[in-house]
C-alpha cells in the first residue's frame, strides 16, 4: 500500500485480531503490548466503571477506522513501524547506526578503488587470465 507516514502510525480497530470490534487488538498493535493484557484490562476496567468503559469501547469502534488489510508491504516493513511506534529514538539511533556502517564500507571500497593496490591487482588479475587461456 503507498501511503504516507501518518497511515503507518495510525491507531486503527484491527478486526481481523480482535473478538467484538476489534479495539482492544488495535490498542495492543498500535502500542505493542499483548492483546490478551489490554483485553483484561477492558474487562476490568468495565467492571469497575461500567458505563464509562463500556461508553468509550463503543466510542472507539465507531470512530476508529479498520486496519487496512494491505497496510505493510511485507513483515520487515511490519515490524519496523511497530519498532518506530514503541521507541522512534531507538529506531532513529538503530537507522543512524546502519547508515554510518555502511559509510564506513562505502568509503573503504572507495579508497581502494582509488588506491595503486587496486590497479596492481588488476593488472595481475589480467596477466593470470592471459596466461591461463
Amino acid at each position: 500500500m503507498s501511503c504516507d507516514w501518518g497511515c503507518h502510525n495510525k491507531l486503527y480497530r484491527d478486526t481481523e485480531n480482535g473478538k467484538i470490534a476489534g479495539v482492544c487488538a488495535g490498542i495492543a498493535d498500535y502500542f505493542s503490548w499483548n492483546v490478551d493484557a489490554v483485553r483484561l484490562a477492558t474487562i476490568v476496567g468495565a467492571m469497575l466503571f461500567t458505563v464509562t468503559t463500556v461508553a468509550l469501547y463503543f466510542a472507539a469502534a465507531f470512530f476508529l477506522p479498520q486496519k487496512p488489510k494491505d497496510l505493510y508491504d511485507n513483515k520487515a516493513e511490519e515490524q519496523y513501524w511497530r519498532r518506530y511506534r514503541k521507541s522512534p529514538r531507538e529506531t532513529l539511533s538503530a537507522a543512524k547506526y546502519r547508515f554510518r556502517k555502511l559509510e564506513r564500507k562505502l568509503n573503504r571500497m572507495e579508497a581502494y578503488v582509488t588506491s595503486d593496490r587496486y590497479q596492481l591487482d588488476r593488472e595481475l588479475q589480467d596477466l593470470d587470465q592471459g596466461t591461463s587461456r
